[in-house]
């Protein structure tokens, strides 16, 4: 079936070689490559996080859920809303959600008196 053949001198050399032309795209099609890695890499190291900590009157919960990671995002009326049932209530969302609060500026006397 198979017979043991000699490799002839164009397969020693390792078969045909990219022309000036295929080196040239090759090069070019891998600086690109390379040049939107590092331009994701800058984005991801300094843009801005639409979900960042608590802050100004803007609540962020992380918490773990059945599906992985969750997170509540509550800002303005919402947030006050929020808060105010996380200070009344003691499930473990609430409980989770105090120190967040307390972040944003929406402390315990301000969410039960207005």
């Amino acid at each position: 079936m198979y017979s043991k053949t000699r490799l002839g001198a164009d397969q020693l050399s390792g078969g045909p070689k990219l022309s000036r032309r295929a080196k040239a795209i090759v090069f070019t099609v891998s600086g690109v490559v390379a040049a939107a890695l590092v331009a994701l890499g800058v984005w991801s190291a300094v843009g801005s996080d639409r979900y960042g900590p608590s802050a100004n009157g803007c609540v962020n919960v992380t918490f773990a859920s059945s599906t992985g990671g969750a997170t509540l995002h509550y800002c303005g009326a919402a947030a006050k809303s929020f808060c105010r049932s996380a200070f009344a209530s003691a499930d473990r969302i609430s409980l989770l959600a105090r120190p967040q609060c307390v972040l944003a500026g929406l402390t315990k006397a301000k969410v039960l008196a207005g």
